[in-house]
């Protein structure tokens, strides 16, 4: 059984369309923190897998893998967590406006005795957006819970998004593509 640990119904929809059966469970107040000398492009998957060490002990004695994710937006070097208020992601969107970024996606893929781990990376471009498409967007799809202060899938995405590098399901928060064939190798193996 796959157990995706995530709450985000965006990550379970994505998961969903693998058609491949998972179940949530989720380990509330696991420290997501991460060393201040880690390069930015590490840092996804270095919390993926602090975030899959909780799980071990469940796991033992079953056939069961755990799925565990972390997305980070880095911008200018700036890693862009999900904002604290409105103003936050204001000022995150105005400075994604008009640049490329990168999102960075970690996943860890946790069986007993066997632990997969791996970084995917996309590259989004931005057109510059005016201050009433920035305040548009917070104030009406609220994207407080999103790393970067927005979702690729909604209006902002549609509106300023001119270019995309790698895979658009990492931006949403999930590579999906990744992730089927590391599961299709561990089946295989089974």
């Amino acid at each position: 059984m796959l157990i995706l640990s995530s709450n985000s119904p965006r990550r379970q929809e994505l998961l969903t369309g693998l058609d491949i059966p998972f179940k949530v469970f989720v380990i509330d107040g696991i420290d997501e923190s991460f060393p201040d000398t880690l390069p930015a492009s590490e840092v996804a998957e270095y919390i993926a897998v602090k975030k899959a060490t909780p799980y071990a002990e469940r796991i033992k004695g079953t056939e069961n893998i755990v799925l565990t994710a972390d997305t980070v937006v880095v911008c200018d070097g700036e890693i862009m967590g999900k904002p604290s208020d409105e103003n936050d992601a204001h000022r995150m969107l105005r400075k994604l406006s008009g640049k490329t970024h990168q999102v960075y996606t970690g996943v860890c893929l946790t069986s007993e005795g066997c632990q997969r781990h791996f970084t995917v990376k996309t590259d989004v471009t931005f057109r510059e957006l005016t201050d009433d498409e920035i305040w548009h967007y917070i104030r009406k799809y609220k994207p407080l819970d999103k790393a970067g202060a927005y979702g690729i899938q909604e209006w902002i995405g549609y509106i300023g998004i001119t270019n995309i590098n790698g895979s658009y399901y990492n931006v949403m928060g999930l590579p999906v593509q990744r992730i089927y064939r590391e599961l299709d190798s561990i089946r295989a193996k089974a």
